[in-house]
């Protein structure tokens, strides 16, 4: 049986439809899809990011310990900061994609939905004489994240705090009595986002004072719209463990600078010696049938590559795609096809993001 958000009753009373595509009940929309995204694109919009896991990473060489582990520079980051970083294996494939939130005393890992245990787990594997100790704190916070130009404003107007400009930068406020954490987003949605995060017992007064703030909440219809419009790609659809991290964007996901980590040699033979063998684009399909996940994209008769997520784009008026192609055909405006199980659709090899 799928598990339910925090506010799930809170999502049902605002006359949410739901589906279940990540195990977790999760509003597919409040009844108008193409008004929710206009929220995110003109004012501000409100998304229940509760369904992700939480990791708590306590002890004295937490840090370095991270450091040592994941794509991006941990040791940089001061109380306060963040990053979107990468799990690895040693050839260089992602275990996991996750966001990084130092705080004074403890790192927070936010991984996508079930995926903290095991992320737990395959760290753990690594954990030696190094004291440092993970603890699963899924359940415990409301994650909730405002998107649109109106998100560092309408967090203002209620805490009195402004949101660090630095992706993933983070600050303690005040909302209504209730001690939250303002998150700067990453952009996952082409919008500024700005995550409020407060303790799982203090979510629904914080959901219910946005939305009096005038944040109108966003399903996942609308959400999809937004993220594969920004090119974002999600772990579990888009990559996986067979995804080699530079065949995706990942250029915000890695440190150029910093020491080893586990599959480092592969990433960086790749972008001084060699190249991927395939990389993931987006794809502006004609007519109106979104395709569906797994659909083979073509180059006349040969199979050159797969969709991996798909939605109809509120803001380009026609279907979109996320997929990966083969390298000579990777460059913008390349003319492919994608069969699904009742058509060939025409389409068009697109760079990332599709809008801007």
């Amino acid at each position: 049986m799928a598990s339910r958000l925090l506010l799930h009753d809170l999502h049902a009373a605002a006359g949410a439809t739901f589906a279940a595509p990540c195990g977790a009940e999760l509003p597919l929309h409040y009844g108008d899809a193409a008004a929710e995204y206009a929220s995110a694109r003109q004012g501000v919009g409100l998304i229940d990011r509760s369904a992700a896991g939480v990791l708590e990473v306590t002890g004295r060489d937490r840090a370095a310990f991270l450091h040592a582990m994941l794509s991006n520079d941990i040791k940089a980051l001061s109380a306060g900061r963040g990053c979107a970083a990468a799990f690895l294996d040693v050839h260089g494939k992602v275990e996991v994609l996750l966001f990084v939130w130092t705080l004074e005393d403890r790192i927070l890992l936010v991984t996508p939905p079930a995926a903290a245990e095991k992320a737990m787990q395959d760290l753990d594997k690594y954990l030696f004489s190094e004291k440092a100790s993970f603890r699963d704190a899924t359940g415990e916070l409301a994650l909730l994240m405002l998107a649109g130009p109106e998100a560092p404003a309408v967090a203002r107007r209620l805490t009195g705090a402004s949101v660090p400009p630095d992706a993933w930068a983070h600050v303690t406020a005040t909302l209504e009595g209730i001690d939250v954490r303002l998150v700067r987003g990453g952009g996952e949605t082409g919008e500024p986002e700005v995550w409020v995060v407060a303790s799982a017992g203090a979510g629904a007064p914080v959901w219910q004072a946005l939305v009096g703030a005038g944040a109108r909440p966003v399903g996942l219809v609308a959400r999809e719209s937004l993220r594969i419009e920004a090119g974002t790609p999600l772990y579990g659809r888009d990559v996986d463990a067979s995804v080699l991290l530079p065949e995706i964007p990942s250029a915000h996901l890695v440190s150029s600078t910093k020491g080893c980590y586990i599959g480092q040699e592969v990433v960086v033979r790749i972008r001084d010696r060699g190249h991927v063998n395939r990389h993931l684009r987006g794809f502006l399909l004609d007519g109106e049938t979104v395709p569906s996940p797994g659909a083979a994209v073509l180059s006349g008769e040969s199979e050159i590559g797969r969709v991996t997520s798909a939605t109809w784009s509120f803001g380009l008026k026609r279907p979109i795609a996320l997929g990966f192609v083969r390298r000579p055909q990777a460059e913008p405006g390349t003319p492919v096809a994608v069969r699904s199980p009742d058509r060939t659709t025409p389409a068009t090899v697109s760079a990332l993001p599709f809008t801007r």
